[in-house]
């Protein structure tokens, strides 16, 4: 059943699971300069790790999605959770790239199975219609409450265990997501048409619907963005800033070197995007999700573009961290509450999941050409601009979809 409050045991506890999860996994472009300096590996080896970590998450999200809908969402979130513990745990005896890129599909698969796929049609199907937008925009946003914890928590780890042993405490932190299971027991409510519908038949109207497919391929530079600036965001500071001034604002936070930088700046955006997943969950909820998803590509576009113009320095580090950590999942409650609203929330986690898969794509290619480029070209100017061109993409194509629920538009057509 629904319940007509916006923060009940469910929203609670799968904002958890999201938050620990997102935790552990947005610390991954830390271990990139630590593997490379122990093994001499090229940078685009274990981009290309992680770039496969992203591709599996998004085969796997639609998958743990269709696993939920017919076992029930917990069975898939302790799935997700082993899968998840076993991909760490191995990585951390890895000793070439190919151990290292095959063991993060266990982990891409475990990402998936207590991540926005699962955990988002939960929560969807779990509140209101007047709660509904709000709801995504607070679990969205547990989850870069995570990557605020997560790449300090790492970077701390990093300092006095080897990142072999970081590994192994991370998949032990996984399983604390198990103690949230006993709060998501909520199976929701679809209408009566819904219910009597097959996947098969909803998956095929979805997949037919121009719209579904707009939403589709908008996705995907989302997807991009992020995977490119989470694996190698850090690196790219740490190589490309100037030394860090006694008298500057980051030494006067306490950051003296631009390693540290690198590691405060995903976490900068992790905090940032509290507030812009809420706000835009809050806006979904009175404005046109179309036209919102569009304004958030073109906003991103502008502070990328100004951040690879401009000289970097610490206080322009800050700056871009702040700015786009605002923008950073916002998309995510304004995409999904978009497949809820048009599709129905019956099997809007194999729906959305499928969405999700050109999120992944997006970061698969975003994370990979990122290594490959910067091997190439002794920079990541080329593959940041190419960010920036799949954004304006973005924001062009949400323009033309249909904002209306599909019993709606069939009518009207």
């Amino acid at each position: 059943m629904t319940d007509s409050r916006l923060f009940t045991p469910v929203l609670i506890a799968s904002s958890l699971v999201l938050m620990l999860g997102f935790a552990l996994r947005a610390a991954f472009g830390l271990f990139q300069i630590p593997i490379a300096d122990e093994f001499g590996w090229l940078r685009a080896e274990f981009s290309m790790a992680i770039a496969i970590q992203n591709l599996a998450w998004g085969i796997g999200q639609p998958i743990f999605g269709a696993i939920a809908e017919k076992f029930g969402d917990r069975k898939a979130i302790v799935l997700g959770v082993v899968t998840y513990a076993a991909g760490l745990f191995l990585t951390a005896f890895a000793v070439t790239p190919g151990q290292m890129q095959w063991l993060e599909v266990l982990v891409g698969f475990g990402i998936a199975g207590t991540g926005f796929g699962v955990i988002l049609a939960i929560v969807g199907r779990a509140a209101s219609d007047e709660n509904r937008s709000m709801a995504l925009g607070i679990a969205t946003a547990a989850g870069s409450a995570g990557q605020v914890v997560g790449p300090i928590l790492v970077a701390t780890l990093l300092d006095v265990i080897s990142w072999q042993h970081t590994f192994l405490v991370m998949s032990g932190l996984i399983f604390l997501g198990l103690l949230c299971l006993p709060f998501i027991k909520a199976d929701g409510r679809a209408s009566k048409a819904e219910l009597q519908e097959s996947m098969s038949t909803v998956l095929l109207r979805a997949v037919k619907d121009p719209s579904y497919g707009l939403i589709f391929v908008g996705f995907f530079s989302c997807g991009f963005q992020l995977g490119f600036v989470t694996a190698h965001f850090p690196a790219f500071i740490t190589e490309a800033c100037a030394s860090i001034a006694p008298d500057s604002l980051a030494a006067s936070l306490g950051i003296d070197t631009t390693a540290a930088l690198g590691a405060v700046a995903i976490a900068l955006i992790g905090l940032a995007n509290i507030f812009g997943t809420i706000t835009a969950g809050a806006l979904g909820k009175k404005y046109t999700k179309k036209y919102l998803l569009s304004g958030i590509y073109v906003a991103r576009t502008i502070i990328s573009a100004w951040f690879i113009l401009t000289p970097m320095t610490p206080i322009t580090v800050v700056i871009f961290s702040l700015v786009m950590g605002s923008l950073w999942l916002a998309t995510v409650p304004l995409t999904s509450g978009l497949v809820a609203h048009i599709y129905g929330l019956r099997y809007m986690g194999t729906l959305y999941g499928l969405v999700f898969f050109s999120h992944q794509l997006g970061s698969f290619l975003g994370v990979w050409l990122g290594g490959t480029l910067y091997d190439q070209f002794g920079t990541y100017t080329t593959v940041w601009w190419v960010g920036i061109g799949v954004g304006v993409v973005s924001a062009i194509v949400h323009l033309p979809v249909r904002e209306a629920p599909w019993q709606a538009k069939t009518v009207s057509a």
